[in-house]
């Protein structure tokens, strides 16, 4: 086996005592620590015990990665988070630069070449073992730039039970942010958006008198105290509208950067215009003509089916997430059935199609349309089959 030749990198890092053992906190170039990280699934999965389980042992994501790999490509990137990472002692030189405070150091990761000890040899690129990051850290594979460091948290020496407990804390036991709070925090960015477009579309339903989503929303995510009418999340009535703007994450990643670059935003292609039928009013900036059509949309449901899209009762499905989001998949449909992309449509126009549905205000029952997906796919194929319209 031929031997590696020596190579090494330095860390300036904090010393955080836990009750874990200790932990080095520092930054690394994102190029090196791709050179110092393996991505080698396939080899450790073979590996016995629960080291087989543990941080990029798990299977990559490749969309989550290539999102990643856009996002790191724009100028709000940013992994504010550490990558967590478990470093051998072997590999490990640790100075103390400062006498009189040990809490700063300075450590110096090396690979750890033997002469023929094959299970004893530390490859440069074995150094670090990712115990939580990996998506971040593929991501950065073939960044070019030399401007992104990557703040790390090291363990060193930590054994297989020591990684299992923090890659468990780490990956288990985190609060999900809720997304209805993500949402609204982009009414505070200076730069348009899919996102902000779709929030600030959704606000001006929800708190304009008359509007048929007057009170039906929940901002943040979560009721009103005191209120009784609010029967969905404002992240589902974002999401409804978001994928009729943009095709996937790439896609909204890549429109964010434009924006903040104060960029034009590109139309959709030729295999996507007829799904993105929202599209031309992000485009154009036309937030006030997209928030009357959805409102003429919805104002065209209320009409044909007051009490179930009114009231806030046990057992009515029509105004709750999965009403909502069957309607939004029946609405790409008449919409196109009617206009253009980028044309309005009438509450009466919209209307003229409901109005050859036969289900009344008491078929929107859990019996008929299940909770779910599956009871959002079977009332939009329930008013596509009754309206006789085309579909897209």
């Amino acid at each position: 086996m031929a031997v590696e030749t020596p190579r090494s990198i330095s860390v300036s890092a904090i010393r955080i005592r836990q009750p874990i053992g200790d932990i080095y906190v520092g930054s690394i170039p994102a190029k090196t620590l791709v050179e110092i990280t393996d991505f080698d699934i396939r080899a450790l999965v073979t590996e016995r015990g629960i080291d087989s389980y543990l941080g990029i042992q798990r299977e990559l994501d490749t969309k989550r990665v290539k999102e990643i790999a856009q996002y790191v490509r724009g100028s709000d990137a940013t992994f504010p988070t550490a990558v967590v990472l478990a470093v051998p002692e072997k590999c490990v030189t640790i100075e103390m630069p400062c006498p009189d405070d040990d809490r700063f150091v300075r450590l110096t990761l090396s690979n750890f070449p033997t002469d023929g000890d094959e299970d004893d040899t530390v490859f440069f690129r074995h150094i670090a073992r990712v115990i939580d990051g990996q998506h971040r850290i593929k991501g950065l594979e073939g960044y070019a730039k030399d401007d992104f460091d990557v703040n790390v948290s090291i363990f060193i020496d930590a054994d297989i039970a020591d990684q299992a407990a923090v890659f468990s804390t780490v990956n288990l036991a985190q609060t999900k942010v809720n997304r209805s709070l993500v949402y609204d925090l982009f009414e505070l960015s200076k730069s348009r958006s899919p996102e902000k477009t779709c929030h600030s579309v959704v606000v001006a339903l929800e708190s304009t008198d008359q509007s048929p989503f007057f009170r039906k929303i929940k901002r943040l995510g979560k009721s009103t105290p005191g209120r009784y009418t609010e029967t969905l999340s404002q992240a589902t009535v974002v999401a409804g509208i978001l994928q009729y703007i943009c095709k996937d994450k790439l896609q909204i990643i890549s429109d964010r950067q434009i924006g903040r670059r104060g960029g034009s935003f590109p139309p959709a292609s030729a295999d996507d215009a007829d799904r993105l039928v929202l599209r031309p009013f992000f485009i154009e900036d036309r937030d006030v003509d997209l928030t009357n059509l959805l409102w003429n949309y919805f104002e065209a449901v209320s009409n044909k089916w007051s009490d179930a899209w009114k009231l806030n009762a046990t057992g009515c499905m029509l105004n709750r997430t999965n009403g909502y989001d069957g309607l939004m998949k029946f609405f790409r449909h008449a919409y196109r059935y009617l206009s253009q992309p980028g044309g309005m449509v009438s509450t009466e126009q919209f209307y003229s199609i409901l109005d050859r549905v036969q289900l009344k205000d008491g078929d929107f029952n859990p019996q008929n349309f299940v909770p779910g997906s599956s009871g959002a796919s079977a009332l939009n194929k329930a008013l596509l089959e009754q309206s006789g319209i085309l579909t897209f």
